[in-house]
């Protein structure tokens, strides 16, 4: 193909879940309903969190950052989603797609991030107990999470440095959804075997140091509740991370499963449909996982439904 100078690329089409026009309003009305249904479980979670003073714990508020997280990674790719099947475009500027790309590099990894600070507030509580409030003070949790977000605003900033340097080839359509940086990396006529090293070498400094540090935790989490003698000790103990641990399992679950589906199959389309699971569905789900499996959430959530009749 006949590589374009970067500066005049300035288009690239997004072809999205698939090119039946009959689909079209199905998916958009499906899509929808799940961003609004993410953004209204999230909004709920936070609003909980900061109006009700019993849940001003460093627990509720690694929680009310990861709602926020998940609300901003579903910002960034469904509505522009939604808009092109609505007005039957694929169509996103070169300046879009990079921003897109470095947005979602941002907001979907500090999950990841936020999770290992989770587990980290989980080991603490259940293992030193005593020292949990000493230890996990006000200070230490925001510093937490100002670091774990300046750290993933650092590499999506490389990213965006990265493929801001490619030169792309004539044909720029782009087998997904969103701007997927893999994908992205399909499109260079120029070599990006330097770019795809750096990638999955920052993605393993990045995913696997807090993978890393949530092993940790629920090794030492688990050892310290089997020293507990009575069963209903054990119980106790462990339900005060489960609503974390599920979210772990269904954030890395639903990752590995996209990873797999995309090294067995040589369709792109059905990579993106995989994709969605953690893109879409994931942030969806965390709310209510939370707010199911958690006593203090949904007592906070019946005293402002007391409170607003």
């Amino acid at each position: 193909m006949e590589p374009q100078n970067l500066t005049s690329v300035s288009d690239f089409l997004l072809l999205g879940l698939s090119d039946d026009l009959e689909l079209q309003p199905l998916l958009f009305g499906l899509f929808l309903t799940m961003y609004v249904v993410t953004v209204l479980g999230n909004l709920l979670i936070i609003l909980t969190v900061s109006s009700d003073s019993h849940l001003h714990i460093p627990m509720y508020f690694f929680l009310s950052n990861l709602s926020l997280a998940d609300t901003s990674c579903s910002t960034t790719t469904v509505p522009k989603m939604l808009v092109n099947l609505q007005i039957h475009s694929k169509s996103i500027t070169y300046a879009g797609c990079l921003t897109q790309m470095s947005l979602f590099s941002l907001f979907a990894c500090w999950d990841s991030q936020l999770l290992a600070v989770m587990a980290y507030d989980r080991l603490v509580a259940i293992c030193h107990p005593l020292h949990y409030p000493v230890i996990m003070n006000l200070h230490l949790s925001g510093l937490l999470v100002l670091v774990s977000f300046f750290l993933r605003l650092l590499d999506s900033q490389l990213h965006y440095l990265m493929m801001s340097q490619l030169t792309f080839c004539a044909n720029v359509e782009i087998p997904h959804f969103f701007c997927d940086p893999p994908q992205l990396l399909k499109l260079a006529c120029s070599d990006f075997s330097t770019n795809n090293i750096l990638i999955y070498f920052i993605g393993a400094i990045f995913g696997g140091v807090p993978l890393t540090g949530i092993l940790y935790s629920y090794t030492q989490i688990i050892s310290s509740i089997l020293r507990v003698s009575s069963s209903g000790g054990r119980y106790k103990a462990f339900s005060t991370c489960g609503s974390h641990l599920s979210v772990v399992c269904l954030f890395y679950g639903t990752g590995l499963g996209v990873y797999l589906s995309s090294t067995g199959s040589s369709s792109p389309r059905k990579n993106a449909v995989a994709s969605v699971m953690y893109t879409v569905v994931t942030p969806m789900l965390n709310p209510y996982i939370y707010s199911l499996r958690n006593t203090d959430i949904k007592s906070a959530l019946w005293r402002i439904v007391r409170r607003i009749a």
